[in-house]
């Protein structure tokens, strides 16, 4: 992008200055200096009146006539900033201008150019002002198709990646999204090297520390801005611009970053901000509505067919479609290292747009959102009956893969270094030959760190282990009516779940076994009124006796399958101690232990008591 401003090199290639036979006499390394205006001066003391940038002109007329006096005048000049003098030659000065005058402008770095035909000035004005004003006429062009491009992109909702392609594009510079770990979000290499251009970036980014929320570094040519609205920043926009001249330093950035740029950088990242606000909001107002839904199926507090209604309004349409009940959940409610409502609620949330996400992905339509304080549930709608397992296989491998993006901490896939994103949406490539990349959201990093910290080592997406998350599915049905049954199932199947050790992708009604079903039932009167007949006198001997635990001997033998040698070994007693506490436990149970019968019934109950005990 060229300057606004012309530069004291461009002024001199004019027709108008050209028929003057300019010629340089000091001050060559200040050429490119920009030129703001054209000011015509015949009096010594005119620094006084000028604000920096304009190229004086002048005859030489009222010039000081001593050396002192032209030293003063031309330091006078170069305090003040002035880009340039021209002198004509032939009123004053003949031959050429006075050494002690080129030798001062040479001191003070100032060009110094003596026109050596004379040539009327106003010619010279209008053609540099006709420049500078055509010039700022395209600049304004440029400025206003840069807010209409933004304008037009936040309007269509444009995800980050066409965001940072418009940007490069514009720009015709390499432009990178990062987060505010220094971890790249999106670039665009404007046709250069992207693996030299995100080579050791971290590192590299943690270099470029501009001062101010927009500003130029110019050690590593590097225009950056913050990203981020509402006093909540959350990443940096770069663009890489060599700076190969300077600019007035009234603009807002360091010099060596046109105006243009800066307008064009602080657009991309107003549209960044903008575009991830709106998502969170509607994102945030649409999983309200699912709650809102999911509750009342579940809590039978409005009508089915306004749920129903209400639902088809939203986008889902939940009649004549074949609805499964689905619970993801953690399998511990207090992983190691969680304090807190404030980490409940963050663990809970992250898992709930991990969940959508995967759903997204899946392309399965349902209602989706939190449930309880452990739990994020889903109703999907499916077809058909016959695509139930189908659409459960796809979303649980979905969950994991999103799960997998996220707890890398690296740009996923791994092929391709940039295709992280800043929103709750998941985007594309813009184009094969930008490559600014988009992927899953600074929210979706954040559960992955959580879930690989709470997993110690156990892939948080899988059945096995105490920082596992469960997927459990109920049965499907035909009717909404019936989508509670499948919801309620799930819940409970989810519940029973978190004592299986096995490592399932989902977790369905026939999984669940005796335990299971027990846990299914725990709120059930007459399963705890059994196990208060069974166990009822046991518990209450060893709530006056604690030391003794008579109730872990019972399950340590029925457990080893009524191997006294076993049961005695798991229960770190001798023989002869187990042998005479078993004897004890018939006693006050007035039971055979030696009965098949008895003891089935007696380890049932025991499940029965850990379903209970178990929230």
């Amino acid at each position: 992008m060229a300057a606004v401003f012309p530069t004291v090199r461009e002024v001199l290639a004019l027709d108008p200055v050209r028929h003057g036979a300019p010629r340089v006499v000091a001050g060559d390394e200040g050429l490119d200096r920009p030129v703001r205006w054209v000011h015509v001066a015949e009096v010594p003391d005119i620094a006084t009146l000028l604000g920096g940038g304009e190229l004086v002109l002048t005859t030489g007329i009222g010039l000081p006539g001593d050396d002192a006096g032209l030293r003063a005048f031309i330091g006078d000049l170069a305090d003040v900033g002035v880009s340039g003098l021209v002198v004509e030659l032939g009123r004053r000065y003949v031959s050429g201008v006075p050494r002690v005058m080129a030798a001062a402008a040479e001191r003070r770095g100032l060009p110094l150019v003596e026109l050596r035909r004379a040539t009327p000035f106003v010619r010279i004005t209008e053609a540099v002002h006709a420049l500078i004003v055509d010039a700022q006429l395209t600049e304004l062009r440029a400025t206003e198709e840069i807010h209409q491009r933004f304008n037009d992109l936040s309007v269509e909702g444009a995800d980050a990646a066409e965001v940072i392609r418009q940007a490069a594009e514009l720009s015709g510079c390499p432009v990178v999204l990062e987060n505010l770990s220094r971890q790249v979000l999106g670039y665009d290499p404007a046709g250069e090297s992207a693996e030299l251009l995100l080579d050791g970036w971290e590192q590299h980014s943690r270099r470029i520390r501009p001062a101010g929320r927009t500003a130029y570094d110019a050690d590593s040519g590097w225009l950056v801005t913050t990203v981020g609205a509402r006093g909540q920043d959350w990443g940096r926009l770069l663009l890489r611009w060599p700076a190969s001249g300077d600019v007035p330093s009234a603009q807002a950035v360091e010099p060596g970053s046109p105006t243009r740029l800066t307008i064009l950088i602080e657009r991309a990242a107003s549209t960044l901000a903008l575009g991830r606000l709106i998502r969170r909001d509607a994102e945030g107002l649409e999983r309200q509505i699912h709650r809102t839904l999911l509750t009342a199926l579940l809590d039978h507090s409005r009508p089915v067919d306004e749920l129903g209604l209400r639902a088809k309004a939203l986008g889902v349409v939940l009649d004549r479609r074949h609805l499964v009940g689905v619970m993801v959940r953690h399998r511990a409610d207090d992983p190691a290292g969680e304090v807190g409502p404030e980490a409940g609620q963050a663990r809970l949330r992250d898992l709930s747009e991990a969940v959508g996400q995967a759903l997204r992905e899946a392309k399965l339509t349902a209602l989706t959102s939190a449930v309880d304080d452990h739990s994020v549930g889903a109703l999907l709608a499916l077809p058909d009956p016959a695509a139930e397992d189908r659409a459960l296989s796809a979303f649980a491998s979905a969950l994991r893969r999103v799960r997998l993006d996220a707890g890398t901490g690296r740009p996923a896939p791994g092929a391709e270094p940039a295709r992280v994103a800043p929103g709750p949406d998941v985007s594309r490539p813009a184009s094969d030959a930008s490559r600014a990349a988009v992927g899953a959201d600074a929210s979706r990093a954040a559960f992955g760190v959580e879930a690989a910290r709470s997993g110690v080592g156990v892939d948080p997406f899988r059945g096995a282990g105490p920082g596992g998350v469960i997927i459990a599915a109920g049965s499907g049905v035909g009717t909404l009516r019936e989508a509670r049954r499948s919801l309620v199932e799930a819940r409970q199947i989810a519940e029973a779940a978190r004592r299986d050790r096995r490592d399932l992708p989902i977790f369905r009604l026939p999984h669940v076994g005796l335990a299971g079903l027990l846990h299914l039932l725990r709120d059930e009167p007459r399963l705890q009124t059994f196990v208060e007949r069974e166990l009822g006198a046991l518990l209450e001997y060893d709530a006056r006796h604690p030391r003794e635990r008579l109730l872990d001997t019972l399950r340590a033998y029925l457990e080893q399958g009524r191997n006294k040698s076993a049961g005695a070994a798991a229960a770190h007693l001798s023989r002869p101690a187990f042998y005479e506490r078993l004897a004890r436990i018939a006693r006050i149970l007035d039971v055979d232990l030696d009965s098949v019968e008895a003891s089935l019934s007696l380890h049932v109950a025991l499940l029965a008591l850990e379903a209970v005990r178990t929230p």
